[in-house]
């Protein structure tokens, strides 16, 4: 672990990425300081133009532009990590059981899992949002849905190429149980690729969770960048901070996350070290 972590520090543009996220976690966290009356007050005339009175301007309802995005930044970083996290977690159980156990296991948690891929995750997001009414739960349940599957291959084509390995051959004939082996033997060894993924998962999370607040999908009484972005579309010639600041946000949260998961792959995956 220290020396991925060494390679991973010797990774400059991990690094850059790291360095977004920590301003933004920080920014999630003093958050309550900063705005403590929140993103939903009206602080001001509405449409106030940026580096004035205010940071970033006001939107049409003389809501602060700033407070919107410091506090969409905790919604999006809670909702991108809770539904990443809950779709790795699940995913890995699904990969796990279909290449241990193989055959008929196999065979059908496969056409399952590609039954869930053949289904646009953005559509099917949408419906279960829909059906579950719009909250921060729902819209975590609903991208969680549609992330799983495939991490349940990753896993599984991990645990294919494993399977055959002279140390699980001899965990097997030692007599060693199939949790023992899953849990002790198999998960350790594909952890890095899991970990690599399951952070891009987290950017792909934040954009749909975007797309769904900006369709109004969105819990509306939670603020979101996706919500700022919608409500400053209607007044995108004349008022362009609203939008602006909001995407410039999600822009570089999902670079960084994308650059920090690149870089874990790189330190992690020895397939890649060995070049």
């Amino acid at each position: 672990m220290r020396a991925g972590l060494q390679r991973f520090a010797r990774n400059r543009m991990a690094l850059f990425g790291a360095c977004i996220l920590a301003i933004v976690g920080l920014l999630t966290v003093l958050s309550p300081l900063l705005y403590p009356a929140g993103a939903f007050v009206l602080v001001g005339p509405p449409l106030q133009q940026p580096f004035g009175r205010f940071l970033l301007g006001t939107d049409v309802l003389g809501r602060d532009v700033a407070a919107g995005v410091v506090e969409g930044a905790r919604t999006s970083l809670l909702i991108g990590i809770s539904a990443a996290v809950s779709a790795v977690l699940f995913g890995a159980v699904v990969g796990a059981m279909a290449g241990y156990y193989r055959g008929t296991v196999d065979i059908v948690l496969m056409r399952v899992t590609e039954f869930f891929q053949t289904i646009p995750a953005f559509l099917l997001a949408m419906l279960l949002v829909v059906i579950l009414s719009p909250s921060v739960f729902s819209v975590i349940i609903a991208i969680a849905a549609v992330s799983w599957p495939g991490i349940a291959r990753l896993v599984r084509g991990e645990f294919v190429s494993l399977g055959g390995r002279e140390f699980i051959l001899a965990s097997v004939g030692l007599g060693a149980n199939a949790p023992r082996i899953i849990f002790r033997h198999l998960l350790p060894n594909c952890l890095s690729s899991i970990v690599a993924v399951g952070s891009l998962l987290v950017a792909t999370a934040i954009l749909l969770e975007t797309g769904l607040a900006f369709l109004g999908l969105g819990d509306p009484n939670v603020m979101s960048w996706g919500l700022q972005i919608s409500a400053g579309r209607v007044s995108l010639r004349s008022a362009w901070w609203v939008c602006t600041f909001p995407g410039i946000a999600i822009l570089l949260t999902v670079l960084a996350i994308n650059l920090v998961g690149d870089g874990l792959n790189e330190a992690l995956n020895p397939r890649l070290r060995e070049r």
